[in-house]
């Protein structure tokens, strides 16, 4: 059955057919790129789960969530609340973002930075580093599992953090081939955008303990922090619940659970 995320994949993929730029151009830009700032290392150690906190401005499903947010103000918000690390969507067409979003977020903290977008080319790993991103994200679903390998590790060697986005275990199979050792398990159904949390709750058991663990999308307040933090995730990726939050960093403080 088509999901949503085909038809945002063809738009990207009709996109990545269209650049023409030299590769081994960009590649090089990005080596030369200032170091980054530690996203996997932001995330684990201590008691407390950590929190990926979201810049989402409109999403397919739910459409305007905070469509005039000010990227910078809340990533400021974002780290007195507690955050560990910033997610910034970059797509425009589906979600409103932009790299400029990212780069006014990534200047106005310290926190490391998530570009939150569908990869789908060698030349979109280099475009995260090359905006200031300090870590990507390969989605599974989205990958052959031959893409999914050549993506991770020249991300790895321009510097650059890598979340790995799976569903199920034949994803899982796939993300650990590619030596992935940042995996989110996203909640959410891509046919029906249902929240499976007894599904993430299943995953976070078969991941290998040498992973870090996210469990990305429906994350609505601390009950369910606490529930992924007892199975044994290490860190919650938040959109929404905090984008339409009256006191983003309140709601923030609640979800840092420990366990």
């Amino acid at each position: 059955m088509a999901t949503y995320l085909d038809k945002i994949l063809a738009r990207h993929r009709e996109m990545a057919e269209a650049d023409r730029r030299p590769l081994n151009a960009l590649v090089d830009q990005a080596r030369a790129c200032p170091p980054t700032r530690g996203f996997r290392s932001a995330l684990v150690g201590g008691a407390e789960l950590r929190v990926i906190s979201e810049i989402k401005r409109r999403s397919p499903s739910k459409g305007a969530l905070n469509i005039d947010l000010d990227p910078a103000d809340l990533a400021r918000r974002y780290e007195s609340g507690g955050a560990s690390c910033l997610s910034v969507l970059t797509d425009a067409e589906y979600f409103g973002g932009s790299v400029a979003d990212l780069r006014a977020a990534r200047s106005a903290c310290s926190l490391p930075v998530l570009r939150k977008d569908f990869t789908v080319s060698a030349h979109d790993v280099c475009d995260a580093r090359l905006m200031g991103a300090d870590c990507v994200l390969l989605i599974a679903a989205a990958l052959s599992s031959a893409e999914l390998g050549e993506y991770h590790e020249l991300a790895t060697e321009i510097g650059l953090d890598v979340l790995v986005e799976i569903h199920d275990e034949a994803e899982l199979g796939h993300a650990l081939q590619a030596k992935a050792t940042l995996i989110g398990v996203n909640q959410r159904d891509l046919v029906t955008f249902q929240v499976d949390h007894e599904r993430a709750v299943r995953m976070a058991g078969v991941i290998p303990a040498h992973a870090v663990k996210v469990a990305e999308s429906g994350v609505r307040g601390a009950a369910d922090a606490r529930s992924l933090r007892a199975a044994g995730y290490d860190a919650v990726l938040v959109g929404e619940t905090l984008v339409t939050a009256p006191d983003p960093a309140a709601a923030l403080r609640e979800l840092c659970v420990s366990g």
